[in-house]
């Protein structure tokens, strides 16, 4: 039987493009770039998916390379997604509101049999929970006060 471990935010709208968000004694800022009707004080909401995409990567990466006995040096993690923002603004229903699609990279300079490489990011695509999330769908419940 595995524990669950509950993660919370909480945030107050301070204009409709910038959001103040507390989580475990962490203040976080979300905004939208001026473009979008922001005052580019801070990242965006896709922007912070993929910026916590990277986290996970990371930690689980090193869990990985532990365990299967590698040191694993200078891992830098690229990230692109794309996305067509219609949705969001009312323009068409055409195509999906989330990202289209998501490009991970990883580089580091230790060597890693190819082989072992290709265990290792099958474990990482396996274990990382943002990973998971991102590709199953996760039931959400609504409601207001």
């Amino acid at each position: 039987m595995s524990k669950e471990i509950k993660f919370s935010v909480s945030s107050l709208s301070e204009s409709p493009a910038k959001t103040r968000i507390q989580t475990r004694g962490f203040n976080l800022t979300v905004d939208e770039p001026e473009s979008l009707g922001g005052t580019n004080e801070a990242p965006n909401p896709v922007e912070y998916i993929l910026a916590g995409y990277a986290g996970c990567i990371n930690v689980v990466a090193h869990i990985i390379a532990e365990e299967l006995d590698f040191f694993l040096e200078n891992l830098q993690i690229n990230i692109d997604g794309f996305l067509n923002p219609d949705r969001l603004f009312g323009k068409s229903l055409q195509e999906r509101a989330g990202y289209k699609q998501i490009d991970v990279r990883l580089e580091t300079t230790t060597e890693i049999d190819p082989e072992l490489k290709k265990r290792w990011i099958d474990e990482i695509s396996h274990r990382c929970p943002v990973n998971d999330n991102l590709t199953n769908q996760t039931p959400i419940s609504f409601s207001i006060n």
